[in-house]
């Protein structure tokens, strides 16, 4: 009898009960990123191997030991993606998507590393990747981070933190590496081989080493937090500011450093003490300087990947399903620090009534953040100023019908809104 032939290792089948289970969920993803005004790219699984080596980096473990590369029938140097972020900007770039404007996008789907298969890290694994581009402030930095615990939230997920720290520019984590290099030459005879060969090629990495013979060596290191240059320190600052005005727990890491190189200033996991070592469900961060190294023209960026493997195994077997891709029904303008800060907890308050809301990003005058509200395709403007916070109310402007502008209390504003949506009965 011919032996059958088997799947590859660390390559799995997903049968029909798993797959069921796994539409939920990704509905749930789905339909939070909608309410976000986030929409859907689809990305080739095959790019230019150039592409990883320039955008995660030379020295990293996915370039030099994991990524699937191989000559097609051209000669030319292809690779399965082992991330999504670089296919995602370079779509950008080469389709016109990205220079002086705002996009919110997502794709899922499946990446492909050579590691040792083991739970929660497996060879073909799938994520949801979310990107923003064109925004520098610290407020879309906040905005994905409150838009990953509000699906954690409507997936009934609890045992799960939230991690933050900054990298700072390149320049600024150029001299640290100097420090901490410094700092480990004198600690080598206690390093394991793979710390040893990131010491000539990414220092960095050690701190995120999982060996728990080196954590008290790891825990004595210099800080990074020290070495952050002003203008980084006064945007981590204020993320931390607009988290805690939502009232969202975090805490700093100062040892988080993600494995790519181009992440720059915010970064961020999302962990579980449910899933063992392999405990990060989601996690990402800014990379403002990636368009621009892969031959675009300068442009902020944010995003952040969900382990589609890791979130399954720890939401449990009863999921609810929600609607995809809702609409954007609402649009809230900020203008000034105090308002920039209340409206994304308001912001929050109408999506806990069922509301799909997009949020002003990155500042601008009333006028043109009018326009962004008119171009997001919401029925409803949101406006809230120093004067409006001041005194608990919220302005509402009708940008599909010709009628008078309304002021109203903000406890007030989801019901009234819900109503004018024809959500709720008059």
């Amino acid at each position: 009898m011919t032996k059958p032939i088997q799947a590859i290792r660390g390559m799995n089948d997903l049968l029909p009960d798993a797959a069921q289970r796994w539409r939920r969920i990704e509905q749930q993803v789905i339909g939070v990123l909608g309410a976000y005004g986030y929409r859907e790219i689809r990305l080739p699984i095959v790019e230019q191997t150039e592409l990883y080596r320039r955008s995660i980096g030379e020295v990293t473990d996915i370039v030099e030991k994991e990524m699937y590369s191989f000559a097609d029938r051209n000669g030319d140097n292809l690779t399965l993606r082992p991330e999504g972020t670089a296919g995602c900007v370079r779509a950008g770039i080469e389709n016109g998507l990205l220079y002086n404007q705002i996009q919110r996008l997502w794709y899922c789907g499946p990446m492909f590393r050579h590691e040792r298969p083991q739970k929660g890290r497996y060879r073909q694994f799938h994520q949801v990747g979310v990107e923003a581009f064109g925004m520098s402030g610290p407020e879309i930095d906040a905005e994905l981070v409150l838009m990953t615990a509000r699906l954690w939230r409507a997936l009934g997920l609890t045992d799960i933190a939230l991690e933050i720290n900054t990298l700072g520019t390149p320049h600024s984590r150029a001299g640290y590496r100097t420090r901490l290099v410094d700092y480990f030459e004198s600690h080598q005879a206690a390093f394991d081989d793979d710390s040893r060969r990131r010491l000539t090629t990414n220092p960095l990495r050690i701190l995120d080493s999982k060996n728990p013979a080196l954590s008290g060596l790891i825990a004595a290191a210099p800080s990074l937090l020290d070495h952050i240059d002003d203008e980084s320190r006064a945007h981590f600052e204020r993320l931390k500011t607009l988290l805690d005005g939502a009232g969202l727990r975090y805490r700093v890491n100062p040892r988080l450093v993600r494995g790519l190189d181009y992440y720059t200033r915010t970064v961020f996991e999302w962990v579980s003490s449910q899933l063992g070592a392999q405990a990060t469900v989601c996690a990402g961060g800014r990379y403002d300087g990636l368009v621009e190294q892969l031959g675009g023209k300068p442009t902020p960026a944010a995003g952040f990947a969900i382990g589609l493997e890791r979130l399954v195994e720890i939401c449990g077997l009863s999921q609810a399903t929600s609607p995809t891709d809702a609409p954007v029904q609402v649009y809230v303008t900020m203008l000034g620090e105090r308002a920039e800060r209340e409206g994304l907890a308001l912001a929050e308050a109408l999506r806990d009534r069922g509301l799909a809301v997009l949020c002003n990003s990155d500042g601008g005058a009333l006028k043109n953040q009018l326009k962004r509200a008119d171009r997001s395709g919401a029925t409803f403007a949101v406006l809230l100023g120093e004067d409006e916070c001041q005194n608990g109310l919220a302005s509402v402007k009708n940008l599909r019908a010709d009628e008078a502008q309304q002021q109203l209390s903000q406890a007030a504003l989801g019901a009234y809104l819900r109503r004018r949506l024809g959500l709720d009965p008059a």
